[in-house]
């Protein structure tokens, strides 16, 4: 019994490593908000533009994600579904995961459940966290993933911070001017992006924010379904309090 407690306590360890990305780095916070739909749409339009040919969500539908987001059918097949995919099929992708291994190192994870494994925050900060860096393969690093093995998929949205950026800051303001003279993310770029740091953050929030709903797509009715069965007892209970008054008058 002892090595069994033992053995379950080193296994919750060992996931919660992993799912921090085998390191602590300080963090800035998101709160996700998968009611929000025109940012579900704006996150699956940046998934599908920038993640898709490598990533892919094959636990996930592109009827249910179309239907969930509020868009048409013929919409989504004509600007969001690629090659020969219909829309009642599973978002996977073409890349074979033996050529992948071979191009990247390891074939890269389905996402559809990322945001359950690794959690908003981690994906957040670790999407805002590439820098230069000449020494590894695809001449950018990762502060919340050392040595990562991914380009910066994004660099042409953000840019490429020439060092690491600082995340988790508290920002400060300049009292004479309201201006923000210290805050996270990058200070310098190495190369300029399309997209203002606040700008590229909020994409980012559109994105992860995507995944949020995609890891858990049921939880929107699943709120909704708990919401009206409270309601329901709330009302039923007045009915079953009287009635049961209504047994017990006549007995002392």
């Amino acid at each position: 019994m002892k090595k069994l407690i033992i053995a379950l306590f080193l296994t919750f360890v060992s996931a919660g490593s992993f799912a921090a990305g085998g390191a602590s780095v300080p963090m800035d916070p998101i709160d996700t908000d998968i009611r929000d739909q025109e940012s579900l749409q704006r996150g699956l339009a940046l998934f599908t533009n920038y993640c898709f040919a490598c990533h892919s969500m094959k636990y996930a539908r592109y009827e249910r994600a179309a239907n969930d987001l509020g868009i048409p059918n013929e919409i989504f097949e004509e600007n969001l579904i690629f090659g020969d995919a219909k829309i009642g099929e599973l978002m996977e992708i073409a890349m074979p995961e033996d050529l992948a291994k071979v191009w990247f190192g390891s074939a890269p994870p389905d996402l559809t459940l990322a945001a359950r494994l690794r959690g908003p925050e981690w994906l957040y900060n670790y999407m805002r966290g590439f820098y230069a860096d000449s020494k590894r393969p695809y001449g950018v690093n990762n502060v919340v993933f050392k040595d990562v093995g991914m380009p910066h998929v994004l660099a042409d949205l953000q840019g490429v911070c020439a060092d690491k950026p600082q995340l988790g800051v508290e920002p400060e303001v300049d009292p004479l001017s309201g201006k923000i003279v210290k805050s996270s993310g990058c200070e310098e770029f190495s190369t300029p992006g399309k997209l203002s740091p606040d700008q590229y953050d909020e994409a980012i929030y559109d994105l992860v924010n995507f995944l949020e709903y995609v890891g858990e797509p049921s939880r929107l009715q699943s709120v909704e379904l708990g919401r009206t069965v409270l309601i329901f007892l709330a009302f039923f209970f007045i009915f079953v309090y009287f009635l049961n008054k209504e047994y017990w008058r006549d007995i002392h």
